[in-house]
């Protein structure tokens, strides 16, 4: 009777599934759960805590920002009263500040996608001498930091004597290159040249064949080309900061810089004319709302997009 039992016993563990050397067995469901849960609250700590704060900055006075919850709402009232004293300070200059970079932004939009799309276009389906120069001038561009730019920028515009002037601003602006680069690989990777081929034995031109197949069929990549071009434009600050000389030209981001200036806890020669943290948290809304309104009316072209070109027709 032991001899079966024994028997049986080492019929089961040979049966058993054997892990090969080397390998180790696969963590469970639930510690894959458990990572994910950890990071998505890493997510919400170092990114959704920050906006969650500035939200709720702007509804308290400065003595409950400082003594109240980091995370307690303040009141209607305290928005109240914040909200006019922003637009009362230097009269309704913040509100300057929005319109002058609404009016930066969208120009230099409508410029970079007037004339960076039909280079993209250009450098994917044309062949002309200097092209592979061109393209690489602009990955190396690309590459560069914007900043190291400004003072190279500011000579020539300086030369042609625009500086404090809007085109100081909007035709630096206007020179995008990863939207022509963008643009370069959505059209040499996702545009069947079959399709143009047949275009042009139809009889159209090479600009009818870009207006009537090409460009109808990039709508998506020239959304998200004219999304991060306006979000560049809008949070650009060292540019206009050398460009523009009278605070009255100022952009929002260049506008904010000014009024921490006048923020007695940040600059202790501050003068009567003081502005309040809670002030400063409500222009920080405002400089950065255009933004988050664009992403979410324009979030669904973003994503296709993001996957136009990513496979080959």
């Amino acid at each position: 009777m032991q001899t079966d039992t024994v028997g049986a016993v080492a019929r089961r563990v040979a049966a058993a599934p054997r892990v090969p050397p080397g390998r180790r067995p696969r963590p469970s469901r639930a510690a894959g759960a458990l990572l994910a849960i950890l990071l998505l609250l890493a997510f919400v700590v170092f990114f959704i805590l920050p906006v969650l704060w500035l939200v709720l900055a702007a509804t308290k006075t400065d003595a409950q920002l400082v003594h109240d919850n980091p995370l307690s709402f303040g009141s209607w009232h305290a928005l109240r009263q914040n909200w006019d004293a922003l637009t009362a300070f230097q009269g309704d200059t913040i509100l300057l500040w929005l319109r002058n970079s609404a009016l930066y932004a969208f120009l230099a939009l409508v410029i970079t996608l007037a004339l960076g799309v039909p280079a993209g276009y250009a450098l994917a389906m044309m062949d002309f001498r200097g092209r592979r120069a061109l393209l690489v001038i602009t990955l190396v561009v690309m590459l560069m930091p914007a900043t190291t730019l400004v003072v190279p920028l500011f000579l020539e515009v300086n030369a042609l004597r625009l500086i404090g002037t809007l085109w100081s601003v909007v035709l630096p602006y206007s020179f995008y290159p990863f939207g022509v680069y963008l643009t370069y690989i959505y059209f040499s990777t996702a545009l069947p040249r079959d399709l143009l081929a047949a275009a042009r034995i139809d009889g159209c031109t090479e600009f009818g064949a870009f207006r009537r197949i090409a460009l109808p069929l990039a709508a998506p990549i020239i959304a998200l080309v004219g999304f991060f071009s306006f979000v560049a434009n809008w949070t650009n600050f060292f540019l206009p900061y050398v460009m523009l000389p009278q605070s009255s030209e100022y952009p929002a981001q260049v506008g904010i810089a000014l009024l921490l200036t006048d923020v007695p806890q940040f600059n202790p020669t501050a003068g009567t004319a003081t502005v309040l943290r809670p002030e400063l948290a409500l222009a920080t809304l405002l400089a950065i709302a255009p933004v988050l309104i664009v992403f979410l009316f324009a979030q669904r072209y973003l994503v296709t997009g993001l996957l136009a070109g990513a496979t080959k027709e």
